[in-house]
C-alpha cells in the first residue's frame, strides 16, 4: 500500500476488511446493480426502428453484454418497454394498457423519431401520437430514423445509469408520478 492510501483508520480497516472478502455497501446499490443488469425487455415495435433493435441483438452488437438478454412476450415479465415506431391512437389504448400491467419498477425507452415526436407523419396526420410521451412517462429518448443500433444500445447503458441512481424511498414517488401522469394525459378521442 502507498503511503497516499492512508486517509485515516476508517479507511484502512475497511480496506483491511475487503482485502479479506467482506465489503460494505447499501441495500440501493445492490438493488440498483441487479436491477441495471438484468433489464427484461417488452417490445412494442410498429415499423422500421423494430429492425434496428432486432440488429442490436444479434452477434454483431449483441446487447446480451449489457445485460439484455431476451425481449419478453408478456408486460408481467418485463421491466422495460422499447416503443420503436409510430403510434397511431388505435394503439394508444393497447399501449396504455400493455404499461399498466408491467410490475415496479417499470421503464419506458422512446425509439426512433416517430415514438419521440411523431416522426415525419406528424404534419397533417390526425391520427398519430405526436409522441409517445403524451400516453406514458418516458424515461430515455433514443432520436434518429430509424437510430442506428449503437444509438439504441447508449440509450440503453442511459437507462442503466438511470436505474444505478434511484433509491428505495424515491421508488414510492416514481409510482405516484406514473399515477398522476395518467390523469393528466388521457387517452386520445377516438
Amino acid at each position: 500500500m502507498k503511503e497516499s492510501d492512508f486517509k485515516d483508520t476508517d479507511t484502512l480497516d475497511q480496506q483491511m476488511l475487503e482485502e479479506n472478502g467482506i465489503f460494505f455497501t447499501t441495500v440501493d446499490s445492490i438493488l440498483n446493480w441487479g436491477r441495471s443488469n438484468s433489464i427484461w425487455p417488452l417490445t412494442f415495435a410498429t415499423s422500421c426502428c423494430g429492425i434496428e433493435m432486432m440488429a442490436t441483438a444479434a452477434a454483431r452488437h449483441d446487447f446480451a453484454r449489457f445485460g439484455i438478454e431476451v425481449y419478453r412476450a408478456s408486460p408481467r415479465q418485463a421491466d422495460v418497454i422499447v416503443v420503436a415506431g409510430t403510434i397511431v391512437n388505435k394503439m394508444a389504448p393497447v399501449l396504455r394498457r400493455l404499461y399498466d400491467q408491467m410490475a415496479e419498477p417499470k421503464y419506458v425507452v422512446a425509439m426512433g423519431a416517430c415514438a419521440v415526436s411523431g416522426g415525419p407523419f406528424f404534419y397533417n396526420s390526425y391520427h398519430v401520437l405526436k409522441g409517445v410521451d403524451h400516453l406514458i412517462p418516458v424515461d430515455v429518448y433514443i432520436p434518429g430514423c430509424p437510430p442506428r443500433p449503437e444509438a439504441f444500445l447508449y440509450g440503453i447503458m442511459q437507462l442503466q445509469r438511470k436505474i444505478k441512481k434511484e433509491t428505495i424511498k424515491n421508488k414510492y414517488a416514481r409510482k405516484n408520478v406514473a399515477n398522476n401522469y395518467d390523469e393528466k394525459n388521457p387517452l386520445p378521442e377516438k
